[in-house]
């Protein structure tokens, strides 16, 4: 079993500087760029809306036979609807949801052990959310409200600037477009160190897929990762583990039965783009993609095994694959933490698809 990742001396400077694609995208990180729509009154039929829902504003984007709707609190991914047809596991508009469902995670994804870690020789603690397992999780932007930069008919993009702060005393700038095509939707997030010093950065977005009948037990998953990470009993990784002979191993595809995981995995089989995909095979309707670019890393899978007696649904009735771009407790090991310079950017995106 090996360590979960190198010392505090491995963080990687090495980050290349990249260059976003739309004039507006550097604009708004740049805090020059105003929303065109509000997305008020844009709604998807059986959600709240307007500037009061529990979500923030909502903005509605379609193409063809896709449907999506982005909730302005955390950048929550709230809908995406194909014909007609929920893909996802979600919660109304109008309530706070829980299981962090469809919401973008930042400044730093997964949990943070006993909320304390070291960058560049100082040692910093940040608020401890989780105390049955003693950790920060999931960083610190899952109840503020993103601002509009544009709104179109089928395209969102949201800005955030996150201040200094005790525990994360670093000057982020956050980007995130949703769009929507004939395929599916698309997600792009941009990072940007707006401060005077270097800046530890991860994230991940937390969308679930709706199982269908059956649950998460009757889907099928195809999950091309080689490595898994071991954990103790407070979910802090140990090591990792080849999935080879295990009860981890979905690299060929097959039903997820009874197997419980709240897991993060790596060494993800790659295409010539980059991209690795992971293929949902739900019991009725259409199978679902998901693919992540090559700033995605690492994915948690987690089976929806422990809802709350407030959420409606059952157990198991969805399953979470989390785009990440670092490991679970990787501020404290290092392992793949972004490190930008001031004025540096690092873009990474994802996206759902339906097969044809």
């Amino acid at each position: 079993m090996t360590d979960a990742g190198p010392t505090r001396s491995g963080w990687s400077r090495r980050v290349a500087l990249t260059t976003l694609t739309a004039t507006s995208a550097a604009a708004a990180l740049g805090g020059r760029a105003t929303a065109r729509s509000s997305g008020s009154g844009h709604h998807l039929p059986g959600h709240g809306g307007g500037e009061q829902s529990a979500s923030g504003r909502l903005y509605e984007i379609r193409s063809g036979h896709h449907r999506a709707l982005v909730g302005g609190v955390a950048a929550t991914l709230l809908s995406w609807r194909v014909s007609g047809e929920e893909m996802l596991l979600t919660h109304p508009s109008d309530e706070v949801g829980e299981g962090f469902q469809g919401k973008t995670i930042l400044p730093w994804p997964n949990r943070i052990d006993r909320g304390t870690y070291e960058f560049n020789g100082e040692r910093l603690r940040v608020p401890i959310n989780e105390p049955s397992r003693q950790a920060a999780l999931h960083g610190l932007m899952n109840f503020v409200e993103w601002e509009p930069v544009r709104h179109r008919a089928d395209s969102v993009s949201l800005r955030y600037l996150l201040h200094p702060q005790y525990g994360y005393p670093f000057r982020m700038a956050f980007l995130v477009e949703y769009s929507v095509d004939r395929h599916g939707v698309r997600c792009t997030l941009t990072a940007e160190n707006a401060g005077e010093h270097e800046a530890p950065v991860g994230w991940a977005n937390h969308t679930y897929i709706a199982a269908g009948t059956g649950g998460t037990d009757s889907m099928e998953l195809r999950l091309p990762a080689a490595t898994y990470y071991r954990t103790n009993e407070r979910l802090i990784p140990t090591g990792t583990a080849s999935v080879a002979g295990t009860e981890y191993d979905f690299r060929s595809g097959r039903t997820i039965g009874s197997t419980s995981m709240d897991t993060a995995f790596k060494d993800l089989a790659r295409n010539r783009r980059g991209h690795a995909t992971v293929r949902f095979g739900r019991t009725d309707g259409p199978d679902v993609l998901l693919w992540v670019d090559e700033s995605y890393g690492y994915l948690q899978v987690y089976t929806d095994d422990a809802p709350s007696e407030q959420r409606p649904q059952p157990a198991r009735s969805g399953i979470t694959v989390e785009p990440n771009t670092c490991p679970p407790n990787a501020f404290v090991t290092g392992e793949a933490v972004r490190v930008l310079r001031p004025g540096e950017r690092h873009t990474g995106t994802w996206g759902l698809l339906v097969p044809r």
